[in-house]
């Protein structure tokens, strides 16, 4: 079988020689260019399986040489490319992804991560071939919501916990969006850095499509892909205004996602605005976290008659009591009875080891999926799976 042929596009002469020593010492055919311009029309005589592009050269950048490649790419086939950026800089990955980059790796790295992200690239992209298969694979694509009645009820634990065990457990294809825009705890909770692209970049972009958002999800090692919320407080306000000004930014975005996931699990902030109102008239369940408290509550009935006000049908709205079997003086029939209505799902307490988990960035699904937390959850999506399964053939439940 023929060597893996790797382009090298670098000005660099040290640079150079590194890659080609490391990849030589890996098995792969190895071809350089010294520039854009030259780059560009190395990789259309020699059809290369893989490029690494730098990004400051002479002649060509590696932005114009990437956009120029891509344009003369035939039908179905299409190279795997990695930018060689000189910065952690999210605006400058986002740049390299607009123009048509796969991946990209921040200089100076280390050989083995190097190698392990082009073994990663060729496996996803089948060695550059079409994967005829993968795009005619239809998804359930259903949009679920958490929401949580007030705080430390355990929303972001539950979303996290249940995405996990549809992905893992049952094999769904599952998406995770922190939609907590000023103050989402997923980068912490699940061990990912402040330079990951997030919702920002996504919502900005005006030529967003199926290619581009997936380059902009961040790969969970726990089979989940992730948009994640902005990095600060100050860009959830470009998100908020980009939503207020144009609904149909965010309308495209889930439109995406539907058609990529079977699952996107949505974790909301506990405000009801224009951002969340859209996020419920989308959804197809909204899942309402509760405990067994009064002023927790107090909050559900609150958030029921809100969502009854504004038309949504009943069973839209589940009630998902967390902690169930914690003592709290007030049992699941006294809850009911003063809820006017049933909990349709219940999970069990044990408090400290879900945030123990959390803490420590492995989250309990992923490091303790076994024990008797982790089974109260997998049965809880195992359940909600096989109900929203069933409606996949419907349309998606409205305000109306």
């Amino acid at each position: 079988m023929a060597a893996t042929k790797v382009l090298v596009i670098d000005d660099d002469l040290n640079i150079q020689r590194v890659l080609v020593f490391t990849l030589k010492q890996e098995g792969f055919e190895v071809h350089v260019a010294s520039d854009g311009q030259a780059g560009v029309e190395m990789a259309g005589s020699i059809d290369p399986d893989l490029i690494l592009m730098d990004v400051a050269m002479p002649r060509l950048d590696g932005y114009e040489a990437t956009q120029q490649i891509r344009a003369a790419e035939h039908a179905g086939r299409r190279v795997p490319i990695i930018m060689l950026t000189a910065e952690a800089d999210v605006e400058q990955r986002v740049k390299g992804l607009r123009a048509g980059a796969d991946d990209d790796i921040v200089k100076p790295f280390h050989p083995l991560e190097l190698i392990a992200r082009i073994k990663a690239l060729l496996a996803r992209s089948g060695s550059g071939q079409p994967r005829k298969a993968d795009a005619e694979k239809t998804t359930l694509g259903r949009l679920v919501c958490f929401y949580g009645a007030k705080g430390g009820v355990g929303t972001t634990t539950m979303a996290i916990n249940s995405a996990i065990a549809l992905a893992g457990r049952l094999k769904r294809k599952t998406a995770l969006v922190d939609a907590n825009l000023q103050f989402g705890d997923m980068r912490v909770f699940l061990d990912l850095g402040l330079d990951s692209s997030s919702i920002v970049n996504a919502i900005s972009e005006p030529d967003l499509d199926a290619d581009l958002l997936k380059k902009l999800m961040v790969s969970h090692r726990s089979g989940l892909e992730l948009l994640l919320a902005p990095p600060n407080p100050e860009s959830a306000d470009l998100v908020v205004e980009r939503q207020r000004s144009d609904p149909r930014s965010l309308s495209h975005i889930l439109a995406l996602m539907r058609k990529a996931y079977d699952y996107t699990v949505i974790d909301m902030a506990k405000s009801i605005d224009d951002f969340n109102l859209q996020l419920f008239d989308e959804a197809d369940v909204i899942f309402v976290v509760m405990t067994a408290d009064l002023s927790c509550l107090k909050n559900v009935r609150l958030v029921i008659e809100t969502m009854e006000s504004l038309g949504y049908e009943r069973g839209k709205i589940q009630l998902v009591l967390n902690r169930s079997n914690a003592y709290t003086g007030i049992n699941v029939d006294n809850a009911e009875s003063a809820l006017g209505r049933r909990i349709d799902y219940q999970v069990i307490n044990e408090y400290r080891g879900a945030i123990s988990a959390l803490n420590s960035g492995e989250p309990f699904m992923s490091s303790r999926p076994d024990g008797p937390l982790g089974q109260s959850v997998s049965k809880f999506a195992a359940e909600l799976d096989a109900k929203l399964a069933a409606e996949s053939d419907k349309p998606a439940l409205s305000r109306r």
